[in-house]
């Protein structure tokens, strides 16, 4: 029988936790976690799952698509509207990459410290 494992938390590598927590709460509604501060930030979702920030010295950003500094993981988020939260998202500060390989089916997107993540229609 397989161990039984419940996704808790994700922990991101960046220069600036707390910037990127204050991003993720705005991009996803999460509240910030209450042990967040200037080497560990996070957000938390209701139902416990949290996406964390950890302050690594000498942080360098992926470079989505090249493999000069991979990606090594990237979250994928569901959306009602993917014109809509495109606007927000980019308003909060993140980018969206020339690169698009997902056509109508999906956007990528990249946040403040570099990660890729991306979007799908509801």
């Amino acid at each position: 029988m397989p161990l039984q494992m419940k996704l808790t938390a994700i922990t991101l590598d960046c220069a600036d936790p707390e910037a990127m927590a204050a991003f993720y709460r705005e991009a996803t509604g999460f509240e910030l976690h209450p042990g967040s501060g200037a080497d560990f930030a996070g957000v938390t979702r209701a139902d416990g799952l949290a996406i964390g920030f950890q302050r690594v010295d000498g942080y360098r950003a992926p470079r989505w698509p090249g493999q000069t500094v991979p990606q090594q993981s990237h979250l994928d988020f569901t959306v009602d509207d993917l014109d809509e939260a495109e606007c927000l998202l980019l308003e909060l500060g993140a980018s969206k990459p020339e690169h698009q390989p997902g056509g109508d089916r999906w956007r990528v997107f990249t946040d403040p410290a570099g990660h890729p993540f991306c979007l799908t229609g509801a």
